[in-house]
């Protein structure tokens, strides 16, 4: 089990000082306690303003925000090529880290295939390492499993780019406990990289106990529910533009809408006594997992404003009581809805 766990300190107010850090996994980096997800910098939540994304990049490391997570899947490779320019200018203040395995077409922008085999692994990482113009990668992730390709074939191929310096540590996406050990058993994985938050916690089943067991760091992505959980909107459909992909996913629209709104409830009452906002009261959960779980917890949320980035670090200086946390607990069982339209690639299809 890991030693390594973190937990917030225990502040509600607002502040602009240095988040705290953690290690990832056993023998990995040392990274602020948050990260930011950058893929709706290039995609997928409607228009985007570059200046302002670049400001975003740069307040986030102010605030201690190491970690950057972008894919190659994010805009067709377009995200990775827009925060080069950034690694190049802090490559030794940031952990870098990107993911391969979606792979897209040009021809159908529907069109998603899963490729984890030896060949499709070193075209992919060379393709990252020169659009993030970099020789290196500090964390790279297999960002979603093919049970077809063993893993001794995937991962002993990320081990080898280890082994040539392509690669610093790796790392897995939405896989399940077993499919985590198993990795492991071929080259030490330093995070595991699934949705957590308090509408998604399909994960504690078993993906959890194993990261906990094998000192293997989790590090959240949509720990803010995709924006929901900050009350940002309620039906994706009316509310939405039509580049954002938010408009189909089970989720957030329809009667499915209606009743998730509902269970924020709980939220807004724990945040107006903490003089906070909503999504700083799912940060400060998620966060808190790190306790209640024993393992190290690195939410990655996503956003493209400056403002929001001081929003979500000021959650790691929140700490929520145990009655507080006992109004948070049913919400998940209680949400309508799957994650995704077809969950075949996630690790709660596959449990």
């Amino acid at each position: 089990m890991s030693d390594n766990a973190n937990d917030s300190a225990s502040t509600d107010s607002a502040s602009t000082d240095r988040i705290d850090t953690v290690r990832l996994g056993t023998d990995g980096p040392l990274v602020g306690v948050q990260g930011l997800g950058c893929m709706g910098m290039s995609e997928f939540y409607g228009d985007t303003d570059e200046a302002a994304a670049l400001a975003t990049l740069g307040a986030a490391l102010e605030a201690g925000v190491t970690l950057f997570d972008t894919a190659d899947v994010y805009g067709s490779g377009a995200n990775e090529e827009f925060i080069a320019p950034f690694v190049k200018a802090h490559r030794d203040e940031i952990t870098l880290a990107t993911k391969f395995a979606i792979e897209r077409s040009a021809d159908d922008e529907h069109y998603r295939g899963i490729r984890n085999d030896r060949a499709y692994i070193r075209q992919a990482v060379e393709a990252s390492l020169r659009r993030l113009g970099t020789d290196v990668i500090d964390l790279y992730y297999m960002h979603r499993r093919d049970p077809a390709v063993p893993f001794a074939e995937s991962v002993g191929a990320m081990a080898e780019l280890v082994r040539e310096g392509k690669v610093k540590h790796l790392g897995l996406s939405e896989v399940t406990g077993a499919e985590l050990r198993e990795a492991h058993a071929v080259h030490p994985i330093a995070a595991l990289q699934s949705e957590w938050s308090l509408f998604s916690r399909d994960v504690e089943r078993s993906a959890v106990p194993a990261a906990a067991e094998l000192g293997v760091a989790f590090v959240p992505y949509s720990p803010l529910g995709r924006g929901f959980l900050t009350g940002a909107f309620q039906d994706a459909t009316t509310e939405l533009t039509g580049s954002d992909y938010r408009q189909f996913q089970p989720r957030f629209t329809g009667e499915n809408a209606k009743r998730n709104a509902d269970l924020l409830e709980p939220v807004r009452r724990i945040a107006a006594a903490h003089g906070a906002t909503l999504g700083q009261i799912a940060l400060a959960w998620v966060q808190q997992r790190a306790r209640a779980h024993r393992l190290t917890v690195v939410p990655i949320p996503g956003t493209r404003k400056a403002s929001r980035v001081l929003e979500n670090t000021g959650a790691t200086r929140i700490t929520l009581g145990a009655r507080e946390l006992e109004w948070l607990e049913p919400i998940a069982g209680q949400v309508a809805g799957d994650r995704y339209p077809d969950m075949s690639s996630t690790s709660a299809a596959r449990e």
